[in-house]
């Protein structure tokens, strides 16, 4: 069984795809960039902003499954530019500070929306 996880403290899906699946003991998040939720707008600043709302994204949908974040067991990372890799590391080291998840760090040509990051995570249900 698989169940659709959907909350409005996300922003809501740009295409056919679910916000989160629940399936078999895992919640997998889709792709959450640095949209706001409440008004679907970019937010403002660079990729420091963009990370930490991306990561609250995750964070409020995760939550609405039933989670935490310090449940996540794996988290792929999506960069406009690698050179942004620093300034993104330290806004995220502040959301996993103990026993991180696994993770990817890729450099993207294009993101969603023109985002500088993108994060997609698995976590334990």
């Amino acid at each position: 069984m698989k169940e659709v996880i959907s909350t409005n403290k996300g922003p809501k899906a740009i295409g056919p795809y679910s916000q989160a699946i629940k399936a078999n003991g895992f919640i997998f998040v889709s792709g959450q960039g640095a949209g706001d939720p409440v008004t679907g707008k970019i937010v403002e600043g660079g990729v420091a902003e963009q990370t930490a709302r991306c990561l609250e994204n995750l964070k409020a949908i995760v939550e609405a499954a039933g989670s935490s974040l310090d449940r996540a067991v794996r988290v792929g990372v999506f960069l406009k530019d690698m050179n942004d890799f620093q300034m993104m590391n330290e806004v995220y080291a502040r959301y996993f500070p103990a026993n991180p998840p696994a993770r990817t760090t890729i450099e993207a040509a294009r993101l969603p929306r023109d985002f500088r990051v993108e994060i997609d995570m698995i976590a334990l249900a």
